[in-house]
This record gives structure tokens, C-alpha cells and sequence, in this order.
């Protein structure tokens, strides 16, 4: 897909002056005059492990000071090398948003001595909490409410907490589930007065991310969300990719995307689902929507791509 192609609506208008969107306030602040057009690539975020430093290092010229770069909670990791990654990131000038998996933490002590070592390199304001992957947790933390309501991100300062959403449902959860899920936690963040975010897993259809975020809002859920989707990588990679998510034919993530299956060494980026998502969006039906990239390590290919799309857009 070549950016720009005129049947596709612009994304929006960039002008001087303007502060990011602010997830705390959720309000854009207008230093300067004229008009701000919104648009979901606005304050985007990414995503990295606690092995991408370097990578992240060699990319940091071509991301915007202060994005909001994920650090994730695998199992082949441990603790230093994660505060190590959000260390990093707060030194390369970005927000780190640690993530934090209740089902990996194998104790209160382990779960305190995490934040407070986050907390102790000012890392700690901007977390995400999630299940994790374990079936059977492997201490006392179930699932993220469990996080959200243990007094521990109020001890050492977390003042935003995102938290998993499913678009696309999960393999191993009940819809219903799913959905009481989300609800707990957006209505315990409330009650704590943390505000939040709901973050994504990759997404490939537009028009389920539409119909889930009206039924996000419809069950009063109000967080900002943040779409899950992979940054330019090679075709073979992402239908791989999707595979290992559960996308049961490879054609149909070619019309999502909108390449050929004949190229498979080329390379394929998310440009139709973002002008798709965005010409679907009704700020009044489906609220704040921005999108969250998973690089797959390609920090700096990323980041100039979405430049070079804002700027042909």
C-alpha cells in the first residue's frame, strides 16, 4: 500500500504548538492559535523487551521525545534486566511503562521489590498490568485486579496504569469473562482515581476493533485505547506472526493489509488498517483511540515509517 493514494482520507493536519495528548487529563492543551485535528497516530506508543536496549539506543534519534515505550515481562527475563530496559528508556528521554505480569509474580516481596526498584529510578509512575500467560498463577496475583487493588502502585507512586484489552477475544477466556474482566478494572482504577489506558493485542481487523470499542464505551468503559499493531516487517514474518495469534488463513490478512501473497519477501506495514481505522472513527462512539506498535525490535524502522506516513498522509 503506497501512502497517500487519494481515495483514503488524510489523517489530520500537524500544527505548531501543540502538547501531545495527555492520558491523565485526557485533554489536548493548545498553546498556540488554530485548529488541532486529532488523529490516532498522535502520541503513539511502542513496545520492546528487556534485550532491545541497544536496539532502542540506535533508534532514539527518529522517536519523539516522551513516547511511551513498553517494556514487556517475559519469562526468559528477570527483574534487573527489566528495571535495567525501563532505566534506559527514561534516560533516552521516552516514559517507560514497565509491564508487570500477576501471574509471574511469584510473591508479594517479589512483586514490592519490583516497583520499588522501578520507583527507585523514577520509572514507576506508568505500569501495565496483565494476567500474563500462565495458566495457574505462581504466587498470590490472579489476574491484574489483583495488582490494581494490592496497595502497591499507591505505595511507590504509579499514578497510570493500562491494562489488557481483546478486541479479537482470547483462546483460553470466555467472552463474558473477558468483558467482567475489563469492567473490574476500569471501575477499580476509577475508584482509586488512577486513570489508565486499555492496551490492545495485534490487531488485523478494522472493523472488529470498531465494533469492540462500541461496545467498550457502550459498557461504560471510558480509558483511552490504545490498538495493538505491528510496525513494517517482512510479509513472511507477519503472516508468521499472525499464525503464532490464531489468523487462520494468510489471505485474509493480505485484504486487511492490502498486499499480494505472490511477494512474500517484500515488506508490508499498516498503512490501509490505520487510514481504515481512522476514516471509522467516531470520537463520540468510540471515544480516545490512539495505536501502540509492536516492532518486533525494528525500533528505528518503525519510528521512520510512521514520519514518513504522517508526512505523506
Amino acid at each position: 500500500m503506497v501512502c497517500g493514494v487519494s481515495q483514503y482520507p488524510p489523517l489530520g493536519i500537524k500544527f505548531l504548538h501543540v502538547t501531545p495528548y495527555d492520558e491523565d487529563t485526557r485533554q489536548y492543551e493548545i498553546l498556540g492559535n488554530g485548529r488541532y485535528v486529532e488523529t490516532v497516530l498522535d502520541d503513539f506508543s511502542m513496545e520492546m523487551t528487556g534485550k532491545d536496549v541497544a536496539r532502542l539506543e540506535a533508534a532514539a534519534g527518529v522517536i519523539p521525545a516522551g513516547t511511551r515505550i513498553h517494556v514487556t515481562f517475559l519469562e526468559n527475563e528477570d527483574l534487573a534486566m527489566r528495571v535495567d530496559a525501563a532505566a534506559a528508556v527514561k534516560r533516552l528521554g521516552f516514559i517507560p511503562v514497565p509491564h508487570i505480569s500477576a501471574r509471574r509474580i511469584t510473591s508479594q516481596a517479589m512483586l514490592t521489590g519490583f516497583v520499588e526498584a522501578l520507583h527507585g529510578i523514577g520509572a514507576a509512575e506508568n505500569v501495565f498490568a496483565v494476567g500474563g500467560d500462565p495458566a495457574v498463577a505462581l504466587g498470590p496475583y490472579e489476574d491484574a485486579l489483583a495488582l490494581i487493588e494490592s496497595g502497591v502502585f499507591q505505595q511507590y507512586g504509579v499514578k497510570h496504569v493500562s491494562i489488557a484489552g481483546h478486541p479479537d477475544g482470547h483462546p483460553d477466556v470466555a467472552a463474558d469473562v473477558l468483558w467482567s474482566a475489563l469492567e473490574r478494572k476500569s471501575a477499580a482504577l476509577a475508584k482509586l482515581q488512577l486513570p489508565g489506558a486499555v492496551l490492545t493485542q495485534v490487531e488485523f481487523d478494522v472493523d472488529r476493533v470498531l465494533s469492540w470499542l462500541a461496545e467498550v464505551r457502550g459498557r461504560g468503559v471510558e480509558l483511552p485505547v490504545r490498538v495493538g499493531v505491528p510496525g513494517p516487517t517482512s510479509i513472511k514474518g507477519l503472516l508468521g506472526f499472525a499464525s503464532r495469534l490464531g489468523v487462520s488463513t494468510s489471505a485474509t490478512i493480505a485484504k486487511k493489509y492490502g498486499f499480494s501473497m505472490t511477494n512474500l519477501l517484500g515488506k508490508a506495514g499498516p498503512d490501509k488498517f490505520i487510514r481504515d481505522l481512522e476514516a471509522g472513527l467516531d470520537p463520540a462512539k468510540h471515544g480516545v483511540v490512539k495505536l501502540h506498535f509492536y516492532t518486533f525490535g525494528g525500533f528505528k524502522t518503525t519510528a521512520e515509517w510512521i514520519a514518513n506516513f504522517r508526512q505523506q498522509s
